[in-house]
């Protein structure tokens, strides 16, 4: 039975949310007017994290910063120029994306805690340089920014203002929406838990995440943009770190990983500090900054007993919705597999040394296509080194790995990935809060060409189409299309593992390698999985395979290698393996 699921927002939801953003210039007072104003700018630049850190994992302090260069370009070229507004935002999205692109190149190599300090750093300096520089008005400012004209109405008064904030900030949560339901938000949501996994799928992580870090920067620079016309005066205090950090409360508070968690953390950031700051004086009968100690005890309590922000905690409150069926789609194009001449993969005299210790020592098979061959051995033979040697997760230290008569030895993943290899992990490694089809369609990234700024737009939908129904006939050809909607981390282990198979598959490989594919699985399930990979073979699909399973491996395998310590004992047909003595000593003969 398929299971149901949270939707955000039904159509009644939508149309409510947005009847509320209506009425409030309507009909609310003037300050209620101002405090929206806030929000909707705030919620622009804490949507931009929620992409950056919430979903992809990169730390970022310096949003503030990108805000301070929207506001202060439009401050300048319209008071010292006099250049239109929207030209002047043209002028800063194209600043800013140098700046990014920049700044992305240095700091998104670094891991850890690097990454954040060095966001700080620069987000430092780029205030500093607001408040330094005689041009940018120093820390006194740049006044009298003209009101923006948008078709002839001057947008001098803050109600109409609001309207535009509030316009931009929804459309900009709609094309942020879009970009995570597709082929590239799929693999954005896999950098921050499952990197190497989605490497191992053609996913250049280096190249999105600097990608995602632009687009965040660019919604922070519109945020600018919209303030110093908002205002009508700019200067550095708005910019500063200390905004930074707030600007990420805003997105962990509300929870960062969704986009209305934007909307949900400013709105609340931003009434809590009206609150306490009316509140607390009355209370206490004290002129101070105890608003912020107040504050950060709140926050502190929040992030204790609501980790994953608000949002989802809102998310339960709204009713279950069964998704759709997945439409039929004519299938993706199958990858392209150049005529071969000589074996599919072969591996010569590959060495891997982790430091003194020898986990691979000078290994040499080859496989021809077509053929199931096993890498079996002891715990610890080096299996599942051999594995990452070939995909590329680990470095050779000598030797080489050739596919197709390309040496591949010291290719990255992504790069290993797009020339025909796919496989599984020995510990399973999927998204557990992606739906199974979801998953399984992140094996299917090299069959798609969408890029960010089409998904974003939502131009991808004929592609996406085909992607989905590609990703359920998979998931139903290993026997899980009753599961195509169910949260991935919800299945046993074995499923899970099924699952991986299964986007293994989406992705059209030359040459699946399998890391102990049979292992959770019932008497009942090995048997499919085994007629799978017959069928596989069939069709003309090669397979690598790790498994301790001997039963499933004697009766599956055209040819088996065999390890020891990081050598290879013997190689060849399972009824020769079965008889070798020097094996038998070493691995059969214990079990």
């Amino acid at each position: 039975m398929t299971r149901a699921r949270k939707l955000p927002f039904g159509v009644v939801g939508v149309v409510g949310f947005i009847v509320v953003l209506i009425g409030v210039p309507l009909l609310a007072p003037q300050f209620w007017v101002t405090l929206g104003n806030y929000v909707g700018l705030y919620s622009i630049a804490a949507l931009g994290l929620v992409l950056l850190t919430g979903v992809a994992g990169q730390t970022s302090f310096g949003q503030a910063a990108f805000v301070g260069i929207g506001a202060y370009t439009t401050a300048i070229l319209s008071t010292q120029y006099a250049m239109s507004p929207w030209v002047n935002l043209a002028v800063g999205l194209v600043l800013t994306i140098a700046l990014a692109l920049f700044l992305g190149f240095i700091t998104l190599r670094m891991r850890g805690h690097y990454l954040p300090l060095a966001t700080i750093a620069w987000g430092i300096s780029l205030y500093f340089l607001f408040g330094n520089l005689e041009f940018m008005g120093g820390h006194t400012g740049i006044t009298s920014i003209p009101a923006l004209n948008l078709f002839g109405l001057e947008l001098r008064n803050e109600r109409y203002f609001y309207f535009l904030i509030w316009g931009i900030a929804l459309a900009a949560l709609w094309a942020t929406d879009n970009l995570l339901d597709s082929r590239p938000g799929r693999a954005i949501r896999a950098l921050k838990s499952r990197l190497e996994m989605a490497e191992a799928f053609g996913v250049d992580a280096a190249r999105l995440k600097i990608i995602v870090f632009v687009y965040s920067a660019l919604l922070a620079c519109i945020s600018g943009w919209l303030y110093a016309h908002l205002q009508r005066f700019v200067n550095p205090t708005p910019f500063g770190i200390n905004q930074g950090i707030e600007y990420l409360f805003m997105a962990v508070v509300g929870g960062a990983g969704s986009v209305w968690g934007a909307v949900v953390g400013a709105t609340l950031i931003t009434l809590a500090k009206e609150v306490l700051q009316d509140v607390l004086p009355a209370l206490l009968g004290k002129s101070g900054n105890f608003e912020i100690i107040v504050f950060g005890v709140l926050m502190v309590l929040l992030l204790q007993f609501a980790r994953d922000g608000l949002w989802p905690w809102f998310a339960h409150l709204l009713p279950l919705q069964t998704p759709p069926p997945v439409p039929e789609a004519p299938p993706l194009p199958p990858r392209a597999r150049p005529p071969l001449d000589g074996p599919l993969l072969d591996v010569r005299a590959a060495r891997k040394q982790f430091g003194g210790l020898v986990a691979v020592n000078d290994l040499s098979f080859s496989i021809r296509s077509g053929e199931i061959v096993g890498l079996i051995g002891p715990n610890g033979a080096g299996k599942s080194t051999m594995f990452n040697l070939i995909s590329g997760a680990l470095q050779l230290t000598a030797g080489d790995v050739v596919f197709r008569g390309e040496s591949i030895g010291s290719h990255r993943p992504f790069q290993i990935a797009r020339r025909g290899i796919g496989r599984t992990f020995q510990h399973v490694k999927l998204l557990p809060q992606m739906s199974v089809l979801d998953n399984v369609a992140l094996g299917a990234y090299l069959r798609g060409s969408t890029d960010v700024a089409r998904a974003a737009f939502r131009l991808d939908r004929a592609e996406e189409a085909r992607t989905k129904a590609e990703a359920a006939r998979a998931i139903a050809r290993v026997g899980l299309a009753a599961q195509v909607h169910a949260a991935a981390g919800s299945l046993p282990l074995g499923k899970q593992r099924i699952v991986e198979i299964a986007r293994a598959l989406a992705s059209d490989p030359a040459l699946l390698l399998l890391d102990e594919p049979a292992a959770g699985l019932r008497y009942l399930e090995k048997e499919e999985l085994a007629r799978l990979l017959r069928q596989l073979k069939a069709e003309g699909m090669t397979v690598l395979l790790v498994e301790h399973d001997m039963d499933f491996v004697m009766e599956l395998t055209d040819r088996l290698v065999v390890m020891d310590f990081g050598e290879k004992l013997a190689e060849g047909l399972p009824s020769e393996i079965q008889k070798n003595p020097v094996v038998l000593e070493a691995y059969l003969g214990g079990v």
